[in-house]
């Protein structure tokens, strides 16, 4: 059985870091890609960042240069951290395994910037 945990986010004024975990149980993220996607209300969801197997990564323009996604295989987690937060960035975040279907995806974790 496969099974994510979330945890991070919270509330934070603009300007501010949040630092986001995702671990796994029952695969591992070895081998595959692992994506971090958001969820504004009202908006689609839309991919933040993405490592590849071969290590390189991908940051939607409106994150780069703010955001950093990392990867523990030992330890079987995924990290994103986040600075400089804006407003826009209000979104439930997630986690997972892109192209393996939803149970492959954390439960998500609200992250709020308001002043």
């Amino acid at each position: 059985q496969v099974r994510f945990v979330q945890s991070g986010g919270g509330l934070v004024q603009p300007g501010g870091s949040l630092n986001l975990s995702c671990s796994a149980s029952g695969v591992s993220f070895s081998g595959y890609n692992l994506a971090w996607h958001r969820q504004a209300t009202g908006k689609q969801r839309e991919l933040v960042a993405q490592i590849y197997r071969d290590g390189k990564i991908y940051y939607a323009e409106s994150v780069k240069d703010r955001f950093t996604l990392s990867k523990d295989s030992s330890k079987n987690s995924a990290y994103l951290e986040m600075k400089s937060l804006q407003v826009e960035d209000t979104a439930v975040y997630y986690c997972g395994l892109p192209g393996l279907g939803d149970d492959y995806w954390g439960q998500g974790t609200q992250v709020t910037v308001s002043s």
